[in-house]
């Protein structure tokens, strides 16, 4: 059972199927663009959706909103110092704001950042820097699959050939993301993390974690790496956190709170000159655009994300919904984590070309049946396609994302999510795909616009299709005039 007991509660909002298919047509099929009142199980992310508790509402209220050097900053500065052992410990808004200010210090145009995979917007800032992003993920990965443990693990041979060869004098860091969201949120080993890190030395590159999930990545260990059986998720971070130079940190995910994260440094110089921009962006350095409320639910946040009833508990939910995507038939990437569960929309749509979205195309269908919310991470995220809308590349994988939020929805919610997944199964061939009718040079997944393209019609696969590496950002692509595709047109899901 949950490790907790439920002090308040929210109404959850109701929908018909008539006021959904209106509110696709409304926000171009694009579903961050659907209002919160017009969502029924909300598992777009688990970003700063969690629910606080009790010991962290009662710690806002000793939060110290002195401008320069509030007590809350002190004791947020402690707390994550003693956890990552950093000693320079810039608080920030949110994990996007720690990588603009790192960014900002370390990066000049023409550099390279390498990755086990970069996160949507670390790789938006690296490309916004003039600098190009590689990934390099663990061969292990392309079995989606596979249960093989520690899928999200950087590709050894292919760092070191990286930063060995020609262009190893432009490489600029090396940032190992805990746990691998763009590679189904799996876990990164410690052998693995340490392997990567005696490299990075060798060669005198810095090291960073993405740290937003380094709780569960650090639960994940335990769970599965035997020469840490015996240690406590806690144990396991702290060792993490030693290995590398610094790290950027998303407090919104394993530091329960909905706003808020951190840049830790090791390096004086460093620190002094990201300080600079987070003055002039962010706010002075003890308060980093937080109020000290935010700073003190961080701190309690924290030690309550290393918990291992909650880290089990959480591990138990997405097992849960994991078995209820299997017996409705859908695949997933194997084994599931705890913040999401990535399905193979692929493999599920296969009447679906990649260029027409079929994750996108599966996320809008449980909408429309369920009114539940959630994101696609494949060729709309990840591809690219010239100005007739015709492919020129696609993503590796076409997979759903069906995040979970901290201590905010119910096994029987989950439920819910599972029977409308098996209700989406039984009418699949009739789910369209889709094009893009407006897009975006950037991150074109938060604000594209869509219509749908009628099964049979346009969904087939182009000769000559392959998957490629993600594009570079920044090309805009020519837009087309929006179509308002209306309810009870053919082709509406």
């Amino acid at each position: 059972m949950e490790p907790y007991r439920i002090k308040a509660v929210e109404p959850i909002p109701t929908t018909t199927r008539e006021q959904r298919a209106r509110a696709l047509d409304r926000v171009g099929y694009n579903l961050f663009g659907l209002r919160a009142e017009e969502v029924t199980i909300d598992l777009l992310t688990d970003s700063g959706t969690g629910a606080l508790s009790a010991a962290q509402w009662a710690a806002a209220a000793a939060g110290d909103e002195s401008y320069a050097g509030s007590r809350s900053f002190h004791r947020f500065r402690a707390a994550v110092t003693e956890l990552t052992s950093y000693p320079h410990v810039l608080p920030v808004h949110q994990g996007r704001a720690a990588e603009r200010v790192l960014f900002s210090a370390l990066l000049v145009p023409g550099r390279i950042t390498l990755s086990n995979t970069h996160f949507d917007t670390t790789r938006a800032n690296v490309e916004l820097s003039g600098c190009q992003a590689r990934d390099l993920p663990c061969p292990r990965a392309r079995d989606l699959h596979s249960p093989e443990p520690f899928k999200g693990d950087i590709d050894l041979d292919g760092l070191a050939a990286e930063l060995r060869g020609p262009d190893a004098s432009r490489i600029a860091l090396v940032i190992m993301t805990l746990t691998n969201n763009g590679e189904g949120g799996q876990p990164v080993s410690m052998d693995n993390l340490a392997r990567a890190a005696a490299l990075c030395r060798e060669h005198g590159v810095p090291l960073f974690l993405d740290a937003a999930r380094f709780a569960e990545n650090a639960y994940l260990v335990t769970r599965g790496e035997s020469a840490y059986g015996g240690h406590s998720p806690t144990d396991v971070a702290k060792e993490a956190f030693r290995l590398a130079d610094g790290c950027l940190m998303s407090a919104k995910k394993d530091g329960i709170v909905h706003i808020g994260g951190f840049l830790g440094l090791r390096d004086e110089a460093l620190a002094r000159r990201c300080e600079l921009t987070l003055i002039a962006t962010e706010g002075f350095p003890t308060y980093g655009g937080l109020a000290g409320r935010d700073l003190e639910m961080i701190v309690q946040g924290l030690t309550e994300a290393l918990d291992p009833r909650y880290l089990r508990s959480r591990a138990e939910a997405a097992a849960h919904l994991a078995g209820l995507c299997r017996t409705a038939g859908v695949r997933l990437v194997e084994p599931p984590g705890l913040h999401a569960l990535y399905l193979d929309a692929g493999h599920f749509l296969t009447h679906i070309a990649p260029h027409r979205f079929p994750g996108h195309a599966l996320a809008c269908a449980l909408y429309l049946e369920g009114g539940i919310r959630s994101v696609e991470l494949g060729s709309l995220y990840l591809g690219k396609e010239d100005g007739n809308g015709d492919p020129v590349t696609t993503a590796p994988y076409e997979l759903l994302r069906l995040a979970l939020p901290r201590r905010t929805y119910t096994r029987s919610h989950l439920d819910h999510v599972g029977q409308t997944l098996e209700a989406v199964v039984k009418d699949k061939d009739s789910v369209p795909g889709y094009r893009i009718v407006e897009d975006a040079p950037l991150l074109r997944h938060f604000r594209a616009r869509l219509e749908p393209v009628p099964a049979g019609l346009g969904t087939a696969v182009t000769t000559g299709e392959k998957a490629l590496a993600p594009p570079a950002l920044g090309a805009v692509r020519r837009q087309r005039p929006h179509r308002p595709h209306r309810p009870g047109q053919e082709g509406t899901p």
